[in-house]
């Protein structure tokens, strides 16, 4: 049995379409979400879902092995960034070497980097008048949505889109893919 943890910042939607996902899988579990924000939906999710919710502040994810090594100690194979905001600190990469891997709501390298997140992202390319977004899920390294992209899926934009128009068609594609490529990932 491959375990994963989830780390997210916000919602949690995509973290919950991951957990139902693989909610009867012989190969593949959710053993672990874990957020920086003591007000993230997730937690709501995860406590209804089942799954154990660690709440960890900046020193203790930055500066500290101590997310490692909570990892560790739970077995956990991969880890999954699903709206998770903070820059992933070299330890943590290191421990989890093309084991940790993130979705990013926009064509990468477009609209990527420190501060492109979420409606951010969606009022770039509503600005910039794309005829086209998507998402990225990519390899995590030690530098914001820079590392190997391992899939990409893209939504046809037309004039009238709203950045919140953008965002509902993105989160489709995020909905639909991420989970797939996780489980074709880890079971390659």
């Amino acid at each position: 049995m491959k375990r994963i943890a989830i780390l997210a910042s916000g919602s949690g939607s995509n973290a919950e379409k991951i957990i139902n996902y693989f909610e009867n899988s012989e190969s593949i579990q959710v053993d672990l979400l874990l957020t920086n924000n003591p007000q993230a939906g997730i937690i709501e999710r995860g406590r209804r879902l089942g799954v154990p919710i660690l709440i960890f502040d900046k020193k203790s994810f930055a500066k500290t092995d101590k997310i490692v090594e909570i990892l560790q100690k739970q077995g956990i194979d991969w880890v999954i960034l699903a709206g998770f905001l903070w820059l992933i600190p070299t330890n943590l990469v290191k421990a989890y070497p093309n084991k940790i891997i993130n979705i990013h709501p926009a064509l990468l390298p477009k609209y990527g980097g420190k501060g492109m997140w979420g409606h951010f992202v969606h009022e770039a390319v509503h600005a910039n008048k794309d005829t086209e977004s998507g998402i990225t899920i990519h390899y995590v390294n030690e530098n914001y949505d820079e590392g190997e992209v391992i899939f990409q899926a893209k939504c046809e934009l037309i004039e009238s889109d709203t950045p919140d128009d953008i965002a509902a068609k993105v989160q489709v594609l995020e909905h639909k893919h991420f989970p797939e490529v996780i489980e074709k990932l880890i079971l390659a």
